[in-house]
């Protein structure tokens, strides 16, 4: 009965040490596995002008027509549309993010509408966010052939761009501008809600840049007429196009997700980088709700990961085992214990001499 007993005690002492055990190796291994970028993002993000801000895009018929000056419109509705999917190469430590991304004006239908198209191909870190040490890292595509299809030119990248690192800190990072192919800081700005979810604001600012010098291209430098620019005078007139943005982002820190998004881009043509002649785009476009709702969502489910192999599960099997370890002490002190003192029952015969 004792050795039974002892045997007990031992397994439930086993047991709970093997629990005691997995409750801690689970935050430190399963928690470093599962806090990666996942594998099967399909996300479509919009942003929309904001209402009843300064909103101006240049008709771009305007500027080939025959007659008359450069014309911008004014109370344009803008929205910029991003597809991000997950293609090889990918594996457990690094992956490929595409994004599709359009901006058009949503006053004109189909093609009409559309000011600029990209396709953007970058392999990054799924734990960093960086790109992968590797050259070239990345692709951009913004024109295409004569068959219609995208040309890609190849870039050696560095800094964020669609996603934070596992665990973002409040400090400045790297990040990519692909209008601009160039890495700038974005800055930590304060602490915030969304929905109830805390989130860290970051924000950057891309200073005047020459788009001719990022890429000489026909539509970056314009010699027109200086009528055409809205100039007195007959003589052709060169205007370069300008670039100034500012970007905030609201980040999940814990994930790396980017719950919310805005920028307030300006594109301009100018004879200098301190003129504004004719304003070629200016819009504030934030993540409409319906996208920040998806964000939120889809983050929420690495949250809920995070949480049931960080804190869930560590806390079960470590209760579980203290139980168990308790149990099986009590009972080996009991099956140790147990062994019963043996009582002398005088004989009969003797008890009753005795009392004669």
């Amino acid at each position: 009965m004792n050795s039974g007993r002892r045997m007990i005690a031992c397994i439930l002492v086993g047991l709970g040490a093997l629990l005691l055990a997995a409750a801690v190796m689970i935050p430190t291994y399963t928690v470093g596995k599962v806090a990666k970028t996942p594998l099967d993002l399909r996300i479509t993000t919009i942003a929309k002008s904001v209402p009843g801000e300064e909103s101006l895009v240049l008709d771009a018929k305007s500027l080939t027509s025959p007659e008359g000056s450069a014309k911008v419109d004014k109370n344009v509705p803008v929205v910029s549309q991003r597809f991000l999917t997950v293609e090889e190469p990918s594996g457990s430590d690094e992956m490929t993010v595409q994004a599709g991304q359009t901006l058009r004006r949503d006053d004109r239908d189909g093609d009409t509408g559309i000011l600029t198209a990209s396709i953007d191909r970058v392999t990054i870190d799924r734990v960093t966010g960086q790109p992968v040490d590797a050259s070239p890292n990345s692709s951009l595509a913004v024109t295409v052939d004569k068959s219609g299809a995208s040309v890609a030119d190849a870039l050696t990248r560095q800094g964020l761009q669609y996603r934070f690192p596992i665990g973002t800190e409040k400090k400045s990072y790297p990040y990519f501008d692909t209008n601009a192919r160039s890495t700038r800081p974005i800055d930590f700005v304060e602490e915030a809600e969304i929905n109830g979810v805390p989130v860290y604001h970051f924000r950057q600012t891309i200073p005047v840049t020459n788009m001719n010098d990022v890429v000489p291209a026909a539509t970056n430098k314009l010699s027109l007429p200086a009528a055409k620019w809205g100039l007195e005078g007959d003589e052709p007139v060169t205007m370069t196009r300008f670039y100034t943005n500012t970007r905030d982002l609201w980040v999940e820190p814990r994930t790396g997700a980017v719950l919310k998004g805005g920028e307030s881009i300006h594109l301009y043509y100018g004879r200098s980088a301190n003129q504004v002649d004719v304003t070629a785009l200016k819009a504030h476009l934030v993540f409409d709700e319906e996208t920040i709702d998806a964000q939120m969502a889809v983050t929420q489910e690495s949250l809920d990961k995070l949480d049931l192999f960080g804190k869930t599960l560590p806390i079960i099997l470590g209760i579980l085992a203290a139980i168990l370890l308790i149990a099986g002490a009590v009972l080996g002190v009991l099956s140790g214990g147990s062994t019963s003192r043996r009582t002398y029952d005088p004989p009969t015969e003797q008890l009753r001499t005795s009392n004669l």
